[in-house]
């Protein structure tokens, strides 16, 4: 047999949530331990920890696990984690939406896990690979497994890490309907989003359409951040890309091509004419002007909550 190609993107990962799907209060509860916008490692690792967030030991290693993932703190200085610039803006006391009671902060993270695969290979490999209209935890096993093998061909990754890390991932979208703990029931953050749905026991479906609680601004923020990453050099980009491409807004919100097309005509207004949408001659896509880039996610986030 031949070398196992290595795909490119984020390395793979499939654990440090401790099988405990984010909650909707925890990715506060970490910016809470910040001193000066950096929060010291003794944080999640000290005696303390637990009494502080109020939560088991192994919720504080869930809680710092999704800080990460999210994009809320990066492990990028000897004195701890810092807490990144988006974070303070929504989740600090007088920031955009302290309590995560805004779904398009439910929408950001979702963006970070299944659109950029940030400490979640799991979800972006669901969002984006998974095609079947229905599917079973059983059935994503052997595909995740092969997904993983291309990630990383060096890496050995046991069936139970896996099957975990896919259980973990559909109960942050559709929690268990019966037969769990009372732990089980506490709502995900996901959920709200109506991404997933159990159609009957056992076997799951994606909910495709025009997702209104998705704003404008958080739509446009993925798209940005996606253009960035697909297609870095290009001033234009096709609507297809944006609709179907891997990783991309339509793809990973699961929105139909008619959704996709009703928010890019609006884009203009939006950023005032940073981005345009053409239709001309049935070659669709949107153009950028490099001028009036800067800062333009930040806007777009705020005006997501505006």
């Amino acid at each position: 047999m031949g070398k196992t190609k290595k795909l490119a993107g984020p390395s793979a990962h499939f654990s440090g949530h401790e099988t405990f799907p984010l909650r909707q209060m925890w990715l506060k509860k970490a910016v809470e331990q910040a001193v000066g916008h950096v929060i010291p490692r003794s944080a999640f690792a000290d005696e303390n920890a637990i009494a502080e967030f109020g939560v088991g030991k192994n919720m504080v290693a869930a809680i710092r696990h999704w800080a990460l993932a999210c994009d809320v703190i990066r492990d990028d200085t000897p004195a701890g984690y810092t807490v990144t610039p988006t974070a303070i803006a929504i989740f600090d006391d007088d920031g955009l939406d302290p309590y995560s009671e805004n779904p398009n902060t439910a929408w950001y993270v979702h963006w970070w896990l299944a659109g950029k695969g940030n400490r979640a290979t799991t979800w972006h490999w669901l969002f984006n690979h998974v095609t079947s209209p229905i599917f079973s935890r059983e059935e994503l096993e052997t595909p995740l497994a092969e997904y993983a093998r291309g990630r990383d061909a060096n890496r050995k990754l046991s069936p139970a890490t896996l099957s975990r890390d896919i259980e973990t991932c559909i109960r942050s979208y559709a929690p268990r309907l019966s037969g769990g703990t009372p732990e089980d029931y506490a709502e995900p953050m996901l959920a709200e989003l109506g991404l997933i749905y159990e159609e009957h026991r056992g076997h799951f479906a994606f909910r495709r359409g025009p997702k209104a609680t998705l704003s404008d601004g958080m739509f446009t923020y993925a798209l940005l951040d996606f253009w960035k990453t697909a297609a870095p050099g290009l001033s234009s980009l096709a609507f297809e890309t944006i609709a179907y491409g891997e990783g991309s807004p339509g793809r990973v919100f699961k929105l139909d091509e008619d959704s996709v097309a009703e928010r890019l005509f609006n884009l203009d207004a939006l950023t005032k004419g940073a981005l345009s949408w053409t239709d001309t001659a049935g070659l669709r896509q949107v153009h950028r002007k490099e001028e009036k880039m800067a800062g333009l996610s930040e806007t777009m986030i705020e005006k997501a909550y505006g």
